[in-house]
This record gives structure tokens, C-alpha cells and sequence, in this order.
């Protein structure tokens, strides 16, 4: 009998399809009025209040911008006895002050931050009138969040005060993403997100043998970095972010900070290789009469739901229906917030693009119906307990 049920949402995919289609319109002029409002790590107090408005617009209750600065409203479910927390990360990569002109093209937008988040910020602002639109009636509640203080030194912050907090239990959690659409993430990698700091003193003897800088020195603790063995399983690696430093051609920089972070999908490499990584800045520090200081700000720590979990299969079915190749792998998203309070929950994109993190980052606009249409269907399998594991 639950087949056949979930076959009838299977069933309504085109129509969903088609349905999304005529409100794509409605989705680009909300992703202008949000991507235009600068919402950094911090700093996103402006673009949340709008959000707080929309939600109060769109007809939602309990609406309100808590202590962490997260947007939350509900939207009443017809039974009420179960909640869906539906979550977008308000902040974007862009600093305030680039210019957050949205440009809409044949095809395309682009803009500092479309992508990451603000496409899946404004699906989940406007996601009331178009649940609306597109028929969909659900006995759930559905809480809409939209978190701030996500990204870099966020670490999760908004969504993790919220799940502490909040007084309404959630049964499952889906992380709205505005790319890649067929990309799932349902397990949490292991990841240590940090800054290595090189200061050099104002008393520094430039006339000793070897004497260098700050970024001669960062570049120093890169290379032995780069010597640390990484294993193939588990599968682990270090990213280098950014490296900022100096002032200018002819002044030896003083003062330089390397951005990495190391993932693995094991907790115990983690912490092998920051301890590797800590000993290499002491190591170097006392070499070169630097000070050099490691900041370790943000951590996650592996898990999830298996790939067979219910909302893994159906999530990946209502992809193939609609003719999008689904892709599921980990991440370090907001997923791992739900993990750490045993909510199954998986992220998902809307749309596609490309350069991400750049001031041209750009969203496709044709797949943004069939990534809407995805979000419809599974929160309609997850309304009918199609999604939950059972013993």
C-alpha cells in the first residue's frame, strides 16, 4: 500500500514540474531583492528582517528574528503532529562592500553570492505562495528557517542555537542549497576548519643569515603541511584556502594568515593531523624567531544517514523521475548541525552554476523549475512517512 502511495507522488511529478515552471518569475524577483541585500558572516541583519517580512507576507505564524539572528516563521500543517524544518543559510561569502548588483540574462543570474546561499534563501522566502501555487497541502508543520551565522567562523552557529532551543521537536530536516541540483549530502565529513597566524616581531634582526618574512615563513609551514602522508582510506586531504600578507614590493611583510581546512571521513585522522599541523607551527615558530599561532574555529565530526535510509532512496527516486542524475556524496554543510542531534536530514541544490565564491557566481535559471519540483515531492514523501526508517 505504501508503494502504490508513494508511486502516486511519483505519479504527480510532471504536473509539479510544470507547476514550478509558472513560478520561476515569482523565485527571480525575490532572488534580486535578497541578492542585493549584503549578507556577510555577521552581517546579516538586513537581509533576514527582509526574509522576516516575507514569511509575515506569505501568511506564516510565530514569525520572528531570534537572539542569534535567525528568521523563523511556521507554516501550520493540517494534522500538526510532526514538524519538517526547511533551512537556508542567510549569510554569503561576499564582503558588504562589493557592489550586489543581480544581473538577470537569457538563462542565467549572476551576482556575488547567488548561488551560496542566496537562491536557496529566497526558494525558502517565497516556498509558502508556492507550495500554494503548486497544490501541495501537508499534515506536518513546516518551520522555515533562515540562519544566519553559517559560513567560516559561523560554524553553524544559527541553526545549532535554533535545534538547542527550540522548543518543537523536529522529525526530519532538509538544507535548501541553490546549487548543485542532483547533488544530495546525507553523511557529515570529518573536517577542521583553522587560520595560521605569522607575526613577525617589531625587534626582528633582518641582518641574521636567513633572515625572511612572514609569507616566507607561511610558505615554510605550507611545505611541510604538504609533506604530512595522507591516507586513501580513509579518504583524507588539506585544502589551502587563502594566504593574505605584506603591503606592498619593497617591505618584508610582517605579518601574513594562511586559511585552510582538512577533511577526512574519520574523526581519529582529524585530530592525527592537526596534531601534525600544531607541531609543524612550533616547529617553524622557534626556527625562525616567529610567532606563528594556530586558530582552529570551526569543527565537524563524521556521520549521517546510511545511503539506504528511506529519505536517501526517495530523495534519489524523485531525482531520476525527473530526469536529473543524482549524485549523493558528504559534506560539511549544514547537516551536520541535525547529526549532532540524531534529526535525519539531507541537503539538496535547486539549480546549477559556476563560479562559486566569485563576484561573478552565476545560477542557471531553466533547472530552477525541476529543482522546486524536487523540494514539492519530497516534502510530500516525507509528510506521507514514506521517508522514515522503520525497525
Amino acid at each position: 500500500m505504501a508503494k502504490k502511495k508513494f508511486q502516486e507522488i511519483l505519479d504527480r511529478l510532471p504536473a509539479l514540474l510544470s507547476q514550478a515552471g509558472s513560478c520561476v518569475p515569482a523565485l527571480l524577483s525575490n532572488l534580486v531583492l535578497i541578492g542585493e541585500i549584503p549578507s556577510p558572516t555577521f552581517g546579516e541583519e538586513r537581509r533576514v528582517r527582509f526574509i522576516s517580512d516575507r514569511f509575515a507576507e506569505n501568511g506564516l505564524v510565530s514569525g520572528s528574528v531570534d537572539e542569534k539572528g535567525n528568521a523563523v516563521a511556521v507554516l501550520p500543517g493540517g494534522r500538526g503532529d510532526r514538524s519538517i524544518l526547511l533551512v537556508a543559510h542567510a549569510d554569503t561569502g561576499a564582503p558588504a562592500n562589493v557592489d550586489h548588483t543581480i544581473l538577470i540574462e537569457p538563462g542565467q543570474v549572476t551576482g556575488p553570492g547567488v548561488a551560496n546561499n542566496s537562491l536557496g534563501v529566497a526558494v525558502l522566502a517565497a516556498l509558502p505562495h508556492f507550495l500554494e501555487e503548486m497544490d501541495v497541502a501537508l499534515d506536518a508543520n513546516l518551520i522555515f528557517l533562515a540562519a544566519s551565522r553559517n559560513l567560516a567562523r559561523g560554524n553553524l552557529e544559527g541553526l545549532r542555537f535554533f535545534l538547542q532551543n527550540n522548543s518543537q521537536p523536529v522529525d526530519a530536516g532538509i538544507c535548501i542549497q541553490g546549487t548543485q541540483l542532483g547533488h544530495l549530502s546525507i553523511q557529515s565529513l570529518a573536517m577542521m576548519r583553522g587560520e595560521i597566524t605569522c607575526t613577525v616581531p617589531e625587534e626582528y634582526n633582518w641582518t641574521r643569515f636567513q633572515a625572511t618574512g612572514a609569507i616566507r615563513t607561511i610558505n615554510e609551514v605550507i611545505n611541510r603541511i604538504n609533506e604530512i602522508p595522507l591516507p586513501n582510506k580513509p579518504r583524507s586531504n588539506i585544502a589551502f584556502g587563502s594566504i593574505n600578507g605584506g603591503s606592498g614590493f619593497h617591505r618584508v611583510a610582517r605579518h601574513a594568515v594562511l586559511r585552510f581546512e582538512v577533511r577526512s571521513e574519520d574523526d581519529a585522522m582529524i585530530r592525527k593531523i592537526v596534531r601534525q599541523i600544531r607541531d609543524i607551527c612550533e616547529d617553524v615558530s622557534s626556527q625562525k624567531e616567529s610567532r606563528i599561532d594556530l586558530d582552529v574555529f570551526a569543527e565537524r565530526k563524521a556521520g549521517g544517514i546510511p545511503f539506504a535510509h528511506p529519505l536517501s532512496r526517495r530523495a534519489r527516486k524523485i531525482l531520476e523521475i525527473l530526469e536529473v542524475p543524482p549524485r549523493v556524496s558528504p559534506s560539511t554543510s549544514e547537516i551536520f548541525a541535525f547529526i549532532e542531534r540524531g534529526i535525519p536530514a539531507l541537503s539538496l541544490g535547486i539549480s546549477t552554476g559556476e563560479s562559486l565564491a566569485f563576484p561573478d557566481e552565476r545560477v542557471d535559471v531553466p533547472p530552477m523549475a525541476a529543482g522546486m519540483a524536487q523540494l514539492a515531492a519530497l516534502l510530500l514523501a516525507i509528510d506521507g512517512g514514506f521517508c522514515d526508517e522503520h525497525p
